[in-house]
């Protein structure tokens, strides 16, 4: 195994915000607090030691009772009870009950939060450092989740769906599983995926079991500590916010205000509402409205006053679901946590919400990209050596990579940037004699540069298209291996499942990721094996 890394920024694949934040643009400080470096974590923990947090034995509590049905591994039950001390904090990612964990950077976000700890720990030998995976039970877009990618083809949950996705009923998961099972031999490899799936899908009651049992068994030997919000009495400690937000709407008030400064140089990535809360009972899972004086759930016909709805708030908190906007503070109000691993959508919105944060008074934590892995092995990299294309090169769009490549590989040059900028100062000549003599002629001597420039790109185009005939062989070769390594021309981690690259790797998967994945570094990872 070797680990190569380039730069986010380098890639193409990653957002202009992103590229500010890693490179420290003071346009973004007034959005982040702590950067996420040792030097910062000596400071995050600093600030956390200073708002004691008081949730640790409810928390331990809950957990323990989410973890009832499965078995636990050591060093995740050592983690559970560390979570009562005080010098014990958290490095948290979160993501939705993806089928089958879906698109493979699900177990890079992991990976990355176990790794971080691991590291924390050896800086920091005084505290303890827990890595968690929140699960999001209470998200309602199935339509997101109800697929994962296999070989190419889609592997889906079809069904009805309506309220929180983790309360989801797996009884009819038995098409699914025919489905995908069909698709895999008898290989070692492929009956570990096959029992794996048949276990998590087909041996539990709905799909927050299902997820925790499949995550637990990919990573409960590191000592993962997996979370569901959905719990009543999670939810009773965040009752005082989820109170605050029905009353005084101050969400929508901190992040709107947020959202005009940061909208200044970046996309905004959510726009909250006047209320971001949903209620959630049964199968629903609806927006809270407050309008002509009461609160109305949103396509239904349950009105509350404001009396009647805080007593609802006391009686069942575990019917108050937050949105994306308040999510990320239910999860720092009941977590010692120092840190959110996330992609850079999340991270995006993450800025949005710092002022919110210091509005109630709550320590808004260190934020960090996860690993981005491209998985490559020794005959892919070396194909692309033969082909003399780089590790930065494989990242190009690949009609650029191919004009590049053609551009090298022809005998003569392709390139017309010296004819054009020879016509551009003869030109120059009959522009400035123009003005000498008649300024009307100008218009003429502009038409016919523009031409004559024209003329020359559409050469250029023309000359470019028949080498790539003549050079056919390897235009097809550099086809062929950027789109292995690229499915649909995008990320392989935003496509493929895990089990597609197990097939290959097997148990080695998960260890070789432990090993070569550096959380701090802030670099793209091609991992060759």
């Amino acid at each position: 195994m070797k680990v190569h890394n380039i730069p986010f920024q380098e890639t193409g694949y990653f957002s202009k915000l992103m590229g500010d934040y890693l490179d420290k643009n003071p346009k973004l400080s007034d959005f982040y607090n702590n950067f996420p470096n040792l030097n910062g974590f000596k400071n995050q923990l600093a600030l956390k030691q200073s708002f004691p947090v008081k949730t640790r034995n409810v928390l331990v509590d809950a957990l323990k009772k989410q973890y009832v049905s499965i078995a636990i591994s050591d060093a995740t039950a050592k983690n559970i009870e560390q979570l009562q001390l005080e010098n014990t904090f958290t490095i948290t990612t979160g993501h939705q009950l993806n089928i089958f964990t879906g698109p493979l950077y699900f177990l890079y976000k992991i990976v990355s939060t176990i790794n971080l700890t691991t590291q924390l720990k050896k800086q920091f030998p005084n505290s303890n450092f827990v890595p968690v995976y929140w699960m999001a039970t209470e998200d309602h877009d199935f339509e997101e989740i109800n697929y994962f990618n296999f070989k190419g083809k889609k592997i889906a949950w079809e069904q009805e769906s309506s309220g929180a996705v983790g309360r989801l009923k797996t009884t009819d998961f038995d098409t699914v599983f025919k489905n995908f099972s069909q698709k895999l031999g008898n290989s070692n490899n492929e009956k570990y995926i096959k029992d794996l799936f048949q276990k998590a899908y087909i041996s539990h009651n709905n799909l927050t079991e299902a997820t925790r049992y499949l995550v637990n068994e990919l990573f409960g030997s590191y000592g993962l500590v997996i979370i569901d919000g959905d719990d009543s009495t999670l939810k009773n400690e965040f009752s005082p916010i989820v109170k605050d937000e029905l009353l005084h709407k101050t969400s929508f008030k901190n992040v709107s205000l947020t959202n005009q400064k940061l909208g200044e140089n970046y996309n905004i990535q959510v726009n909250p509402r006047e209320i971001n809360l949903f209620y959630l009972n049964n199968e629903l899972r609806e927006r809270i409205i407050f309008e002509n004086n009461v609160f109305k759930i949103n396509n239904t016909s349950i009105v509350f006053s404001e009396e009647e709805i805080l007593a609802e708030l006391k009686t069942h908190p575990e019917r108050f679901s937050p949105n994306v906007i308040m999510r990320p503070l239910y999860q720092e109000t009941i977590l010692p946590n120092l840190c959110y691993i996330g992609g850079g959508g999340e991270i995006a919105y993450w800025f949005q919400l710092k002022n919110y944060f210091e509005a109630v008074k709550t320590p808004f934590p260190i934020l960090l990209l996860r690993n981005s892995v491209l998985l490559a092995s020794d005959k892919q990299l070396l194909k692309m050596g033969k082909l003399n294309i780089s590790l930065q090169e494989i990242f190009c769009k690949q009609e650029d990579l191919i004009t590049k490549k053609v551009k090298e590989l022809s005998k003569f040059s392709i390139d017309f940037s010296q004819q054009k900028i020879f016509l551009q100062e003869q030109f120059k000549g009959l522009k400035e004699l123009s003005l000498q003599t008649d300024a009307s002629f100008l218009g003429a001597v502009n038409a016919q540069e523009k031409k004559q420039l024209n003329g020359l790109a559409n050469l250029e185009k023309r000359l470019l298209k028949a080498q790539k005939r003549k050079l056919a062989d390897q235009v097809t070769r550099i086809k062929f291996i950027q789109n292995e390594l690229f499915p649909n021309q995008s990320l392989e981690e935003r496509t493929r499942n895990f089990s597609e690259v197990y097939l290959n790797l097997g148990t080695n998967l998960i260890p070789m990721l432990i090993e070569a994945l550096d959380p701090l570094k802030l670099e793209f990872t091609i991992l060759e094996y």
